[in-house]
Order: C-alpha cells, then sequence, then structure tokens
C-alpha cells in the first residue's frame, strides 16, 4: 500500500475532533456498565437487547451506528455477523459479552467486555484472557510500532500459547466522526502500515479450545504508536 493509499483509509469528515471521539468511547463505556448492572440470570438476548435501548435513551446516545450485540453462553463463541442459537438464556453461572456501536457528539464509539456471572472459574479466566491479550497487543502496538496485519498475527499467536483458540474471522475496524464508512476505512487486520492513534478499533475473540463459550474485548487504539 502507497502512502497515499493508506492516508486514505485514515481519512476523516471536516467536523472530526479527536477530543470527541475519545469523549464517544468514554460514554459508550459507561452506556456498556450500565447495561451490565441490568444483566441478571434468567434474561434473554433479546431481552437483554431492549433493555440496552432504554440505557442508550438515558445516556443521552444519538443514534447507533452498529446494532448492539449481547451473546450469552455458548453463544459468545459467535462472530458478529454469526447469528445467535435462539432460546439461550444467562444461567446462574455463566458468562456474556457486550458489543456496542452508539455515537455521541456525532462521532463513534466502539466498546466490548466479557462479564461472568455466579461462580465460573473457567469462564472468568476466558474473560480475563481476552482481556489480558487485548493489552498485550496494544502495547505491541506502542512499543513496536506493528502493522495492523502484524498486529493479529502476533494476537493469534499469544492466544495460541495462553491456551485459547483465537477468532480470525473477527479483524478491528475504523471509527471516526459519523459515518466512518464514508472514509474507507477497512479491517485493522488487513492495515500493512502502522494505524494511528484514535482511528481504530482493536477486537479480540477468543474461544475455550473444547468448551463452549468464549469472551469478547475491544477498545479504540489510543496513545502513541511508534511508526
Amino acid at each position: 500500500m502507497s502512502r497515499a493509499q493508506g492516508a486514505a483509509r485514515e481519512a476523516v469528515g471536516a467536523r472530526f475532533d479527536p477530543v470527541l471521539m475519545l469523549r464517544a468511547r468514554e460514554r459508550s463505556w459507561a452506556a456498556l456498565h450500565a447495561i451490565r448492572a441490568r444483566m441478571l440470570p434468567g434474561i434473554s438476548e433479546a431481552e437483554a437487547v431492549a433493555m440496552a435501548a432504554k440505557v442508550f435513551a438515558e445516556q443521552g446516545c444519538e443514534r447507533l451506528w452498529h446494532r448492539p450485540l449481547i451473546r450469552i453462553g455458548r453463544n459468545t463463541t459467535k462472530a458478529f455477523r454469526e447469528p445467535s442459537e435462539p432460546d439461550v438464556r444467562l444461567g446462574e453461572h455463566d458468562s456474556y459479552f457486550i458489543d456496542l456501536g452508539l455515537v455521541f457528539d456525532g462521532h463513534e464509539g466502539d466498546v466490548g467486555d466479557t462479564f461472568v456471572v455466579g461462580h465460573a472459574p473457567q469462564r472468568q479466566a476466558c474473560a480475563d484472557a481476552a482481556r489480558a491479550l487485548f493489552a498485550q497487543v496494544a502495547d505491541a502496538w506502542r512499543h513496536d510500532g506493528l502493522s495492523g496485519q502484524a498486529l493479529y498475527a502476533f494476537a493469534t499467536q499469544r492466544a495460541a500459547a495462553m491456551g485459547w483458540r483465537f477468532n480470525q474471522a473477527i479483524k478491528g475496524h475504523r471509527v471516526s466522526d459519523f459515518p466512518h464508512a464514508i472514509h474507507r476505512g477497512g479491517d485493522l487486520g488487513d492495515l500493512d502500515h502502522v494505524p494511528a492513534s484514535g482511528l481504530w478499533i482493536l477486537e479480540i475473540q477468543i474461544a475455550h479450545p473444547s468448551e463452549p463459550f468464549g469472551a469478547f474485548y475491544e477498545d479504540l487504539l489510543e496513545g502513541s504508536a511508534r511508526a
């Protein structure tokens, strides 16, 4: 990819403001944790999404830029575009993840995390591992100046070393002022240069190698990356 092509993939709109990007991120995390506080055993995914819509209104979300995704139990192994198995409800000792794409102040927030209810040590270990793997990959971006492609190769290797199966269909993506799609961002995992700060979402999804559960974590790559 030429420098000009790389710049095009990181183009932003005339109203883009990095301060508002970080504010959208912060407010999206607040919405996610408000949903988490209402996730009780017995809730279904459809009920959780309906509840999330009320949270968005309470939090002052302007609109969605992608549908909210709340996966429970065995559905936590599925990628964004895969349909959930129906009739899954949150058990007493279970896990779920929340994936939000919200717009605040005309800027896109995209956050995701996995949580455990009750006593489920293996599921908790998986959720913790997704967060740890995200941190390791983000650190590699900041300190080693890895391209998007190299970041996902590193993530795959680290997940295997940690004993988890990495979902290679999940490759991260652009965010910006809404709508980011006009800026031709593409997938982070296909980017052959060092991603700029404050424009790219790093997504991590892992699963137990044999049991039917997984974990998801995503956040904005933000900080100083060495070119």
